[in-house]
């Protein structure tokens, strides 16, 4: 038997694996994370764990994240957050775009596209996208948008936050 673990190593018994080894149980004991209790011990592989911790791979995450923070300033979109919702638009075409942050409840996409409406700017493009309690949205608007409009949108009960991106 060969036992594979690219888990983790605390989530084998190593020590248990060598005996298992000695006793010809376990032919060989194969991981990605390399420590004293199976690094160079008979019947054990243990290879460079590939993950992020390879100088390359470190480096393509940084890129990818300056990438990822200027998407977001430039134009709103998020990718890969912890705690928002994957929420994508592309590059704005239009002649402003605003993102607003709020709780994922009943009713509100009604209430902020109603504001943009009360204030004459019509909405061109959207897209909302929730992860559980809180919602994301972009709007693509024709006309910037006023001052009086994000006050208003900023009032909305369950808005929590109102960002003009152009």
């Amino acid at each position: 038997m060969v036992i594979i673990n690219f888990a983790r190593d605390l989530l084998v018994d190593e020590e248990a694996i060598l005996d298992a080894i000695k006793e010809g149980k376990v032919k060989k004991y194969v991981s990605d994370f390399a420590n004293s209790t199976t690094a160079g011990k008979d019947g054990c592989i243990v290879i460079p764990h590939l993950g992020a911790s390879t100088e390359e791979s470190e480096d393509n995450c940084a890129q990818m994240a300056v990438r990822e923070l200027m998407d977001y300033l430039e134009n709103g979109n998020i990718r890969n957050s912890v705690n928002y919702p994957n929420c994508d638009m592309g590059v704005c075409s239009a002649a402003g775009r605003v993102a607003v942050l709020h709780r994922n409840v009943k009713g509100i996409i009604g209430k902020y596209t109603a504001v943009m409406g009360n204030n004459n700017i019509n909405i061109s493009d959207m897209t909302n996208k929730s992860r559980g309690d809180y919602a994301y949205s972009l709007l693509d608007i024709d006309s910037p948008v006023t001052d009086a409009a994000i006050e208003q949108l900023k009032a909305i009960d369950a808005v929590l936050k109102v960002r003009v991106i152009k």
